[in-house]
């Protein structure tokens, strides 16, 4: 019931707070932090939370990266190191607060939360790429609405339900 809720309040959360689309929107960015921000609220499994931390790394990383390309800035792969910076800012610090790395918080031998923001980011990273994907097959138009909102939060959302029926 707590997941249910979670899941509906990141949707209407997010159909709410809409803006036009950018490389990858601010919308999808606080969408997914206001993910993670009520899944640690409901004690949900630390694999679930890491899943929404692994897109939120790679939303912001994206939306950096875009932001230096506007500003013209000769950055060599600025969409690598900026989610890999996002990536550092992120973990680190969720490190030192001993967040990561508690003994028998563990998944199929790795911690739950690392296990959790591979799989976010990679899910992620697959989002962007599937609107990409429709984009070309439909000469440059997206199918439906906020496509390139609907898209990764569904996914992270599909995702966070294998990792809740996993972990259970």
């Amino acid at each position: 019931m707590k997941l249910l809720f979670a899941l509906i309040t990141i949707l209407l959360f997010n159909f709410a707070a809409s803006t036009p689309a950018r490389a990858v929107c601010p919308v999808c960015t606080v969408a997914v932090g206001a993910g993670l921000g009520i899944s640690r609220w409901l004690g949900i499994d630390d694999a679930i939370t890491g899943v929404w931390v692994g897109g939120l790394i790679v939303s912001s990383g994206l939306w950096m990266a875009d932001w230096i390309q506007k500003k013209k800035w000769k950055i060599p792969y600025p969409k690598f190191l900026s989610v890999i910076i996002f990536g550092l800012l992120v973990l680190i610090p969720l490190y030192w607060s001993q967040i990561i790395g508690l003994p028998g918080n563990t998944l199929w031998g790795l911690d739950k939360f690392i296990l959790g923001t591979e799989a976010g980011t990679l899910i992620f990273l697959l989002s962007v790429e599937l609107d990409r994907w429709i984009r070309t097959k439909n000469q440059g138009r997206v199918l439906f609405f906020y496509q390139k909102v609907i898209i990764p939060v569904v996914l992270l959302l599909l995702t966070s339900l294998a990792f809740y029926f996993i972990t259970k």
